[in-house]
Parts: C-alpha cells; sequence; structure tokens
C-alpha cells in the first residue's frame, strides 16, 4: 500500500529523538506517524501547560486530547520520567524540568538534570539507587481514547557513561546490566525501554481503532 493511502496519526510530541523512536518501533504497521512540524502546526506558548496533573497517564491524555482538537487526527502522546526509590519516586512528573532554571540556562536540559541527579543522591550508597523508567501512552481520536504503560527497573550510576540516548539515559543502568543507556547498543533500548514496552501495549489501539475503522489494511 503507497505511503499516501495509509491513515495518519499525529504523534504529539516536539522532540525529534521521541518521533524517531515511535516511528521505529511502529514502523511495520500500515499508518503514516506525523510530528506536528508536518502538520505544519506551530508551536504556541500553552503547550508548555498541557503537563499539570500528577500521573504520568493523566497527562499523556492532555497532549493527546490537545493535538487531536488542534489537528483533527488520531493522536498519540506519552509522559514518561524517571523514578528514583532514594528521592521518594521523584523526579517522577517533573523529570523534563528536574534542574533549576539556572542550571538549564548554564548547561542545557539534560546535562543539567544529570547533574542535579547526581547531586541529589551524592553520599547514597548502592542499595538505595533504584529507580524506575515509566511511560504512560495515551490515544484518542473522535470517541475513544485509551491508555497504557511500560515500566523498566533498574538503579542510577554514580557518574555518566555514553554518548548514546538522550535524557537521563547515561546514567540509567537497566536490570540485568552493568552498562547505561547510553553505553548499550540501540538495539538494547528499544528492545526494553518504558517507551517501547507502553508503544508495544498501543498496537492493538491502533489497529482496532484507525486501521479497522479508517479503511487500513
Amino acid at each position: 500500500m503507497g505511503g499516501l493511502n495509509r491513515p495518519p496519526i499525529l504523534v504529539a510530541t516536539r522532540s525529534a529523538h521521541k518521533l524517531r523512536e515511535i516511528r521505529g518501533l511502529l514502523a511495520d504497521l500500515p499508518v503514516r506517524l506525523l510530528g506536528p512540524e508536518d502538520l505544519g502546526l506551530p508551536e504556541h506558548d500553552e503547550e508548555d501547560d498541557l503537563e499539570p496533573f500528577d500521573t504520568f497517564a493523566r497527562n499523556a491524555l492532555s497532549k493527546a486530547k490537545y493535538f487531536h482538537r488542534r489537528s483533527g487526527l488520531p493522536a498519540l502522546a506519552d509522559d514518561s520520567g524517571l523514578c528514583v526509590d532514594a528521592l521518594g519516586g521523584g523526579p517522577g512528573v517533573r523529570t523534563r524540568r528536574f534542574a533549576p532554571p539556572d542550571r538549564v540556562a548554564r548547561w542545557g536540559r539534560d546535562e543539567a538534570n544529570n547533574r542535579w541527579l547526581l547531586e541529589r543522591l551524592e553520599g547514597v550508597g548502592k542499595d538505595r539507587r533504584g529507580a524506575h523508567y515509566r511511560c504512560a501512552v495515551a490515544l484518542t481520536d473522535d470517541l475513544r481514547h485509551e491508555v497504557v504503560e511500560g515500566i523498566v527497573r533498574g538503579r542510577i550510576a554514580r557518574r555518566p557513561g555514553g554518548s548514546g540516548g538522550f535524557g537521563y539515559d547515561p546514567l540509567f543502568v537497566p536490570e540485568g546490566h552493568d552498562r547505561s543507556y547510553a553505553q548499550l547498543p540501540a538495539v538494547v533500548k528499544t528492545a526494553t525501554s518504558h517507551r517501547a514496552q507502553a508503544i508495544r501495549r498501543a498496537r492493538g489501539w491502533i489497529e482496532r481503532e484507525v486501521l479497522r475503522n479508517r479503511g487500513g489494511e
């Protein structure tokens, strides 16, 4: 089936990393996964306020509904984050905005967040550095919505390692491994990550609500 005949789904993210990862995970489905830029949707200030809730699921659904309203297309959105045992589950839904603004201005968001996390865990022993990544994926169209989740457990390393991935990947060592996601081959993250798990669980909704109802094959 030609690409133009594939039903479109809007992936509600401005992150090129995330859009590329989701496209790879769903590459075998006969759909077109589009980002806001592909539709010419300008970025609005109100997008900064789409994640006011205290759970990943509610934040993901908030984003999906917002971008569905703007585009008229079925929308897929995720909210994900790092939950560290020694921080009482933090940064959690504050994962992206964890570091103080002055540090973000100085080092950029990812490096500032990683530095801030290591500072907060200074002196914390290996047995208390347990953590997990959690991802909620929300899907919505005119009538229905669904939220699915994925979790990967691991621990926070004492120092960053590797240059792959993004976010906290240089610090997160997944269970069963002794290297960070940023050090491991990309295929390992694709197979085990929280987002990969959640996106796989979203396939049923896409097949049922998008392909079946919109004539995809």
